[in-house]
Order: C-alpha cells, then structure tokens, then sequence
C-alpha cells in the first residue's frame, strides 16, 4: 500500500523503500487502492491475495536489486 498511494499521487518513488511497522491510511483506503491496481473491475479475495503477493515479492526483488540502488541512479542518469 505504501508504495501504491504515492505512485497513485505522482509522488517519485526512487528513493522510496518499504518502511516496516509503519501503518498508513486505513483499512479501507487499502483495499481501496488494491482494487484500483489489482486490474480486475471486481476481484475475488483470492484474486487481491495473488496481487498482493507477486506485487510484494517484486518490489522486495526491486528493493535488493544492485541496478535499483541510489548509487547507479547517480552515477548511471536515466537508467
């Protein structure tokens, strides 16, 4: 959810990581926004529990990933 509401708010997302524990908006601004994303006009809980699972293991993938990191962003710009 952190990172769908600041993509859904234009907001840069490059030096963005993942911030445990942090709680935002609520339980219904969540669900909210994952069926926005979720690309089905009315998903099942299995269909949201499916997204919600690949969509965190490619951003926890994106997070670790040497070519995502603030150090190629400044040297390599645009990459």
């Amino acid at each position: 959810y952190q990172y769908l509401s600041r993509y859904k708010r234009k907001e840069n997302l490059d030096q963005f990581t993942y911030l445990s524990g942090m709680i935002e908006g609520t339980k219904r601004d969540c669900l909210a926004c994952l069926m926005e994303f979720c690309g089905r006009e009315d998903p099942s809980w299995t269909e949201l529990s499916n997204f919600t699972h690949f969509l965190n293991f490619q951003l926890r993938k994106s997070e670790k990933s040497v070519f995502c990191s603030p150090v190629v962003g400044t040297e390599f710009h645009g990459f």
